[in-house]
């Protein structure tokens, strides 16, 4: 008997998701992209961690762009920097540590967050280990911050991974709406959040405005 397995969600699809989900759904979906200020910088920023070159410190080994994947989570992507502990004698892996990069600074919302946990994630089914914590590394303050992946914040990522599984795999983009976050989001023109009236509108007065102006139209023909 055959298994069928969840479709495997992006590790960057959970942070746009967070940030907004249809601009998830536009990225991953409809493969929008456009280059603004902020998505420029942020290439920039990776150019060292994107090398993907291997760096020995003592026992501690820096993997730089490592493939990682979780079957069980169905989740995949590439973590920055993977800080990795070894014994020399037995050569097995003591502890796993995912650092994950960002160009600017801490943010109100958790993405940043939940991007790194979901990598530990997946360290843990790849490695078999347990991997308590992870740092975020902001350009801007250029230091790390520390993330406790505990229990409330495991139980985040696995509802952003199912929520933004069912975007991924539903046949409707979401509907635009605006937000301060339109303002730094680099497909604010193909989303065009700001012409739509459908802010604050419930699916049915959604519907019925459509009906009413079909009736406008066909009124407007008879005369």
């Amino acid at each position: 008997m055959s298994v069928s397995l969840p479709y495997s969600v992006p590790l960057a699809a959970l942070q746009h998701y967070l940030y907004c989900p249809r601009q998830c759904a536009l990225i991953h979906l409809e493969c929008s992209w456009e280059e603004n200020q902020f998505t420029a910088e942020g290439k920039v920023f990776h150019e060292r961690v994107d090398s993907g070159l291997t760096e020995n410190r003592g026992r501690k080994r820096v993997l730089r762009s490592l493939h990682v994947s979780s079957i069980q989570w169905g989740i995949h992507g590439i973590a920055d920097v993977v800080e990795a502990v070894y014994v020399r004698k037995e050569g097995g892996v003591v502890s796993m540590t995912p650092v994950e990069y960002k160009v600017g600074k801490p943010k109100p919302h958790h993405a940043d967050e939940v991007q790194v946990c979901a990598q530990a994630l997946c360290l843990e089914e790849m490695f078999g280990i347990k991997v308590p914590f992870g740092f975020l590394f902001y350009g801007k303050n250029q230091r790390r911050f520390k993330v406790l992946f505990d229990e409330e914040l495991r139980f985040l990522t696995a509802r952003v991974i199912r929520d933004a599984r069912e975007v991924l795999t539903g046949v409707v983009t979401p509907l635009p709406y605006y937000s301060k976050n339109c303002k730094s989001c680099s497909l604010v023109n193909d989303c065009l959040p700001s012409v739509c009236r459908i802010h604050k509108l419930t699916m049915k007065e959604r519907v019925d405005g459509v009906f009413e102006d079909s009736l406008t139209a066909l009124e407007a023909e008879e005369l």
